[in-house]
């Protein structure tokens, strides 16, 4: 009885973890996707490579480079929630970030 009694108490702290893993998981993937949105948002016209890391109020939420390939640009963006990282490669196509708005004018510049 004693052993039953222990663990129906142990239970709810073993789904509580789990659920603090999953919370921290989410949002440390909306941050790494915070960082690819900002990639996008700047695109440099004469460099090939960029970094930068994401702060708010003295918290690292993401570091991102992005990397002009032949055809495209592919951003890595790692986002941090607490002690988990989470990290997202995305490659879009020079035409695709034309028609979504990030890219303005010729889209001839494949060869950046």
């Amino acid at each position: 009885m004693k052993k039953f009694i222990l663990v129906l108490f142990c239970f709810p702290l073993i789904l509580q973890a789990q659920t603090g893993f999953e919370k921290d998981t989410d949002n440390a993937y909306a941050n790494a996707e915070k960082g690819i949105y900002w990639a996008f948002k700047h695109i440099p016209d004469t460099k090939n490579k960029i970094r930068n890391d994401l702060i708010f109020e003295g918290e690292l939420l993401a570091s991102v480079k992005l990397t002009k390939q032949l055809g495209g640009v592919k951003v890595e963006s790692t986002g941090f929630e607490g002690t988990t990282k989470v990290s997202v490669v995305l490659f879009r196509s020079y035409k695709l970030l034309k028609k979504e708005g990030y890219l303005k004018g010729d889209v001839r510049q494949e060869t950046w």
